[in-house]
Formats: C-alpha cells, structure tokens, sequence
C-alpha cells in the first residue's frame, strides 16, 4: 500500500483526460482563456495505462475519470475500459458536466464505469447560463437522465454552493434528487486561483443543519466512494446528501487522493503547490521499477493539509489545469 508520510493511506487517483470544457463555469475556469495544454504533452492512453498500472500494483484501486471535460477527449470509453481492466483497480467513476452524456453513457456502462458524478449547480435555465457561460440546460438534464437509463448507480449530483448565486435552489435541488432517486452533493467553493477566490463562499455548516431538519435526514454510515463526502441519509434509507466542507470542516486529515492532470503531473494537493512529472519518466525509458519508485517519492512529498484558510491567495492555478 502507499502511505504517505502521516499515516494516509493514499488508494485514490483522479486521472484528468483533458483540460478542455466545452463549458466556462465562473468558480473554474476564466473567461476566454486559451492556455489550454498542448496535445504534444497530453499523456498518451498507453501512457496512462502504463502509469495506472504502477499506481495499482502499489495499491491505487479507486481512478476517477475528470478534465475539464472528460468526454471531449476523443475514444475515452476506450481508455475506460483498458482502466477497468488494469489488476487491483476496483472502482472505475467518471466526472461529467453531461453535456455529452447522451452521447456516451451506454459505451462508458460496457467500458466498465460504475458510478458518475455531475456538475449541476442550478436548476434554473437562466442562472444555469450565468454560471456556465453558455444555455447548457436541456442538454445537461437530456444527459443526466441518459446516465439514469444506461444504468448508473449511484448519481451523485454535485452543486457548488454560492452565497448570492444559487444559495436560494439548495431545497429544490435536494428535492429534485430526492425524487430522482440521485445523491446530492453540495460542495463549498475552494480559492484555487482567481475564479474560486472571485467567487462568494458560502459556508455549509448552516446549510446542513437546516436540511437536516427540513428532510429528517440522519447520519450515513454506509460508504458512498471513496471521496471527502459525509453523508446524511433520509430516515428510510432511499436518499443521501453529502456535503464536501474544504473550509468550514477540512478532511486532510482522512486524504487519500492524488491528482493527475492531463500532462502527467501529478499534484499532491489541491491547496498546495507540492507535484511530481511523470512524463520525462514516461517518454525517457524508465522501466517499471523506477516508476513505482517515483510513484512513492511523490507520495512522499504530499504535505498535511491545504493552505486554503491561510493563504488562500497561494494557489494560482484554477481548478481545470489541476484536474477535477
């Protein structure tokens, strides 16, 4: 197994396959950027598998597909499915805006993925529009319903929570996943570079206390992933609400994830600036050893928590170059 040098076991990879988004959500990406990675640089599948499966002979068994936008990278299902197939790997998920889930949902169940996660911030078309920078509505929710049909369980719906934004849909949205029979996840906004700095943060503390009144929800004590999620589940077990609280209530202390990005860096840490490269190995003949080797110095440098409360001015790279 990896552990890093405070005792965290570290069993969980997010694997970005693109830094591009056919989307611009303001907490994510800015506004007509166009410092997109090179394709030259991009990891090949091959590559990747190679990689995947150093992490998994060490003990990596959770990879989580993400961008960007994961389902812009071209033959992904294929990737999806030489993943699902790697030894020690037992737990294949993919993060998704579903702008193209229609598309893909059915090759992504064959591949080998089990479970999704999708961005929906708002129900509301219009703010839906204010947030994503384009009328992505009727597509995102075709997807997410193309998910449901193509068999996926659980859904997990994430919503970024933003005070004066979509603070106001936070019911409505439980209730819409309630009914759908999805996991609502509802996520407070990190300060990673200007976008998530320039966006109000509102603190889910308050905001779980009043769902758990509203919908008698009680604590979860069931597993849902492997992520920083806790659950509160509704008194007859047929839905949860998670909340993910980098700020108000950090888990560092319980991290067990390392991010990839689409270049081979991998960060150690999504409010720190510690990362290795993995390419130069990659492309200059390591054998496999000197891969696991520096798989586990990288693990090695992982640091003890976020600077996110601190110095929230710290991180300058925003969450699409670093890998969702």
């Amino acid at each position: 197994m990896l552990r890093d040098r405070y005792g965290r076991t570290i069993e969980y990879l997010r694997l970005s396959v693109t830094d591009r988004c056919d989307l611009r959500c303001t907490y994510c990406m800015p506004t007509g950027f166009k410092g997109f990675e090179e394709p030259d640089h991009w990891l090949t599948f091959d590559e990747i598998e190679r990689l995947l499966r150093a992490f998994a002979r060490l003990g990596t068994r959770r990879i989580r597909l993400t961008g960007g936008e994961p389902l812009l990278r071209r033959h992904v299902t294929d990737l999806a499915a030489r993943i699902a197939a790697i030894p020690g790997v037992a737990d294949l998920s993919l993060s998704t805006n579903a702008t193209q889930l229609r598309r893909h949902a059915a090759a992504l169940r064959r591949a080998g993925v089990a479970r999704i996660n999708v961005s929906l911030d708002t129900l509301d078309r219009a703010c839906m529009q204010s947030i994503t920078g384009r009328d992505s509505h009727a597509q995102i929710l075709d997807g997410i319903m193309a998910g449901k049909d193509a068999g996926f369980d659980p859904i997990k719906i994430n919503m970024v929570a933003m005070r004066g934004v979509n603070d106001g849909e936070i019911e409505r949205m439980a209730e819409f996943c309630i009914g759908h029979g999805f996991v609502l996840r509802l996520i407070e906004v990190m300060p990673m570079g200007a976008t998530g700095r320039n966006t109000a943060y509102l603190d889910l503390q308050p905001v779980q206390a009043r769902l758990r009144a509203r919908f008698d929800l009680v604590p979860q004590a069931v597993e849902l992933g492997g992520g920083p999620a806790r659950y509160l589940v509704t008194r007859d077990g047929r839905s949860s609400i998670g909340f993910i609280t980098p700020l108000s209530q950090h888990f560092c202390a319980t991290c067990n994830r390392v991010r990839l990005s689409v270049d081979g860096t991998l960060y150690l840490c999504l409010g720190q600036e510690e990362k290795f490269e993995f390419r130069p190995l990659l492309r200059g003949g390591a054998s496999d050893a000197e891969l696991e080797a520096a798989i586990r110095q990288a693990i090695e440098r992982k640091p003890h928590r976020h600077d996110f409360t601190a110095r929230p001015e710290k991180i300058v790279r925003f969450m699409s170059q670093t890998g969702g």
